[in-house]
């Protein structure tokens, strides 16, 4: 694929993931995404063969550019495994500040939405929640080493256990408008996670 032909499917992607992160996936038709996007029809067909597919690819680019997002936050800087891995909890109630918290994140937007719709795009979000738990672990393993988790739940259990909450709590944050799902997902993990009370920076 040229440069010229990756940067248009690119574009479509942006411009779609942009609509649909707002609206859902129904409720957004492929006429609005060309519009938006200023491509005509047959440019969307020559590189997605339906809204499917363009679903899938569009969850797949999105869980590419979360996780490098979240490999940087998790990189070893320096500091403790257990201020990384906050640092990235920490950047859940920023999107506290959206009044309509988690429709930035396509996990939290579509999961429930097209899990019984479409099998590969249920498929694509599957991969990516998996890979960011296996990142997740991987840090928690990393505090245990470093001594800053004293947890005595295995890194992968912890990491599962976690994300899971974390993802109720984006729901609960949605359904309620204001974070206090999010502030509760924080204290509880702390305690899993054996942190000390004051605040992690």
């Amino acid at each position: 694929m040229s440069t010229d032909q990756h940067s248009v499917r690119q574009h479509i992607l942006d411009t779609g993931k942009a609509i649909i992160a707002g609206k859902g996936y129904s409720a957004v038709g492929l006429n609005e995404i060309l519009a938006a996007a200023g491509v005509p029809k047959g440019s969307f067909y020559h590189y997605f063969k339906s809204k499917e597919l363009f679903g899938e690819a569009m969850l797949d680019d999105y869980v590419n550019r979360y996780l490098a997002e979240l490999d940087a936050v998790l990189a070893d800087d320096g500091s403790s495994a257990a201020v990384r891995l906050m640092r990235y909890w920490d950047s859940w109630l920023v999107l506290s500040d959206d009044a309509c918290a988690g429709s930035k994140c396509l996990v939290v937007k579509l999961s429930g939405e097209v899990a019984d719709m479409s099998e590969a795009m249920r498929c694509a979000l599957l991969r990516g929640t998996n890979h960011i738990v296996q990142r997740l672990a991987h840090c928690i393993a990393s505090g245990h080493a470093d001594g800053s988790i004293r947890s005595a739940v295995l890194p992968q259990e912890s990491a599962l256990a976690l994300y899971e909450m974390w993802l109720g709590a984006a729901l609960l944050t949605k359904l309620r408008r204001e974070p206090s799902a999010l502030h509760g997902a924080t204290r509880a993990t702390r305690t899993l996670l054996g942190l000390a009370e004051v605040p992690v920076q």
